[in-house]
């Protein structure tokens, strides 16, 4: 997953890529066309689609072993995250920043989520293929729609520039490797918030064309092999996506500062150009358009002296393809580190040729010893022997499961009612999540309204459209008939096995005996009303995004 950011800046226009994962499968541009194609369905019958659990993309990766660090992260919870509002940001490259004075530094660049970091569990991630392919767009538009903004704090990792492009033992031109935040914090400048969404979809989205190499003036590559590769990757796709070669014309594309340039015709051509003479050097038209200069602000790159043999071969500091993985693996939490395993235990499990599987173990017994038996029991094989590292220094950063409570804001919580239910409950209920940025969602046997006396409450899911997926909590109200109803049942079910926060106030606990949950434990509240202390209760624990403490899963 990801996104990207265009900044209309003016200097001109600066994009910036927010993949959720800091790192990539490969080392050099080169070999793009070989990841691709191993993902991509077989040739012969296109399948299977959208998904990595298949020979070819295992035969590669179990050869070409520079994506572990990769692989595991999409292997991890990180793969599935439960809401583009919960997932980092990474610009993956590092990038030279040079200040007024001349003076330079290396950068890597951060999107974090205000709030925080959160995922899906794997049986949600199915769910949510079939029941709403669009889960993660649908909950973009309606959020910003309800008015629970999207935000990201930007922030960046600055390191010295001192010609060796290492930090701390870490190549930072390989886009494999990532610098922990305990050895370079992330040093927050400003904060980005989706507050409108597209007038027109295509117009505003599909046509926009984001370049790595729009750049400003103060920011410029480095020499990382993958990023000179995007550099003319990008333009070389636009100009079949977008038909032609001015695709910057359009709105969504053009910068929002003046553009002199020489660039002329071709198709779709909007702009009505003046002069005779769109070269340099001429006499026609006084020699103009020039160049600008730096003195006019115009982009310049820094100068720095280069020698060496210019040959096709990696260096040295590119060839450890493990310990990283090993870092990222054993800074989990074990319940992260128990869903990392359940995956490669589901993809590998899904893989045919028999020497892919066991090249693969291979692989992981290089990361780390338990991991590889762990999943070779699973697989019914044999566990190799690898020379993981060993004393690494642990990052913090890269666990997910919190302790504190973070942000409720764009949060869902589902309200189980009917026409008996306590609907004075319901409408404080519903209050009191609007109140803390999160989105009430009464689910009922039926739709319509819910009535009694003067009080009523509109329905918004039922029981035949409802699923887990669509809920962080799920509170059963008060006088709410504990129906003998197989969606019912399921419902609470998923939302207990998932780990969800699960409630009812009154005698609204009936429903849960009903459906065999458990009135106690982690994550389960239970109150006479709803009150002060209730809603507390219930957003402290939604606040910790699941109740982790059932179990594993």
């Amino acid at each position: 997953r990801g996104f990207a950011v265009k900044f209309y800046t003016a200097e001109g226009t600066f994009d910036l890529v927010g993949n959720n994962i800091p790192v990539f499968f490969i080392q050099d541009g080169i070999k793009f066309p070989d990841v691709v194609h191993a993902a991509k369905p077989y040739p012969d019958r296109e399948i299977p689609q959208a998904q990595s659990a298949h020979d070819t993309f295992w035969d590669f990766v179990s050869l070409h072993t520079e994506a572990t660090h990769h692989v595991f992260w999409n292997m991890s919870d990180r793969g599935i995250p439960r809401s583009f509002r919960t997932m980092e940001g990474f610009g993956v490259h590092t990038f030279r920043l040079t200040n007024a004075a001349g003076k330079t530094s290396l950068a890597k660049f951060h999107w974090k989520p205000v709030a925080g970091v959160h995922s899906l569990v794997w049986e949600e991630a199915q769910i949510a293929a079939g029941v709403d392919p669009d889960f993660h767009r649908r909950d973009l538009a309606d959020g910003i729609e309800a008015g629970a903004f999207f935000e990201y704090e930007l922030g960046l990792q600055i390191l010295p520039d001192d010609g060796t492009d290492t930090f701390e033992g870490i190549d930072l031109l390989d886009p494999t490797k990532l610098v922990p935040e305990e050895l370079a914090p992330v040093q927050l400048v400003g904060k980005l918030t989706l507050n409108r969404n597209p007038t027109n979809y295509f117009a505003e989205t599909e046509q926009v064309a984001f370049h790595v190499g729009n750049l400003v003036p103060g920011i410029e590559p480095t020499n990382d092999p993958l990023l000179q590769a995007r550099l003319f990757s990008y333009v070389d796709t636009q100009l079949t996506r977008l038909g032609g070669p001015n695709f910057t014309q359009l709105p969504i594309n053009r910068p929002h500062c003046p553009v002199n340039d020489m660039l002329r015709d071709g198709m779709h051509q909007t702009a009505v150009h003046t002069g005779l003479a769109p070269y340099r050097p001429n006499s026609i038209d006084n020699d103009e358009p020039r160049p600008a200069e730096a003195k006019d602000g115009a982009y310049v790159h820094f100068p720095r002296r280069i020698e060496g043999e210019a040959v096709r071969a990696q260096p040295a500091s590119f060839d450890d393809h493990f310990t990283q993985a090993t870092l990222f693996y054993r800074s989990l939490s074990a319940v992260e580190q128990s869903h990392l395993a359940d995956a490669f235990i589901f993809e590998l499990g899904k893989v045919y040729e028999q020497g892919i599987k066991e090249r693969e173990l291979q692989v992981l017994a290089n990361v780390d010893s338990a991991l590889c038996e762990q999943v070779a029991a699973a697989l019914g094989l044999p566990a190799p022997k690898g020379r993981p590292a060993e004393d690494i220094p642990l990052s913090p950063a890269l666990a997910q499961v919190i302790v504190e409570p973070g942000p409720i804001v764009g949060r869902k919580i589902g309200i189980l009612a009917d026409a008996s239910s306590d609907l004075a409950g319901v409408a404080k209920l519903v209050k009191a999540a609007a109140a803390a940025g999160a989105t009430a969602l009464v689910i009922a046997p039926t739709g319509g309204v819910l009535k009694a006396g003067r009080r009523q409450v509109t329905v918004d899911r039922t029981l035949a459209t409802v699923r887990s997926i669509e809920v962080d909590a799920l509170v059963v109200a008060a006088g709410t008939e504990p129906l003998r109803e197989s969606r019912l049942v399921v419902l609470l079910q998923e939302v207990f096995r998932h780990f969800k926060v699960l409630a009812a106030w009154g005698d609204g606990d009936a429903v849960l005996k009903a459906a065999k949950l458990p009135l106690k434990g982690p994550g389960v509240e239970l109150a006479a009303d709803v009150d002060k202390d209730f809603i507390s209760r219930l957003t402290a624990a939604l606040g910790l995004h699941r109740a982790w403490d059932r179990g594993t899963a």
